[in-house]
């Protein structure tokens, strides 16, 4: 089944929820702002992604900008900043198979989902 880390607000997570939608494929919907991922998930969740933690920040969010961009984070500091934070996190993340991307570029989530 076919993952979606989704941000209703977020022109980019509603586009990437609608492709995923017309593919007619079976999926879930995870409001992370609301059901946050632990720190264990999120962990789990860049493996999928393979990237780093201070990849996946959203670093013009205000939060990171008054809080930590000025700060040297370890990785674990940067993971407990999105799990207390989770507007941090980058949008859509399309999850399947054991494999995950950042679902921004449609035409990369389609050859994603193939």
């Amino acid at each position: 089944m076919i993952q979606i880390y989704h941000n209703p607000r977020c022109g980019k997570s509603r586009n990437c929820l609608a492709f995923i939608e017309n593919t007619k494929k079976e999926y879930q919907i995870i409001p992370y702002l609301t059901e946050t991922p632990s720190f264990e998930e999120l962990k789990a969740l860049l493996k999928k992604l393979d990237l780093q933690p201070n990849e996946l920040i959203r670093t013009k969010e205000k939060i990171w900008i008054e809080n930590y961009k000025e700060k040297k984070l370890s990785e674990d500091e940067t993971i407990q900043a999105m799990v207390d934070n989770p507007i941090l996190i980058e949008r859509p993340i399309v999850i399947k198979d054991g494999k995950a991307i950042i679902g921004r570029d449609l035409d990369k989530v389609a050859s994603f989902l193939d």
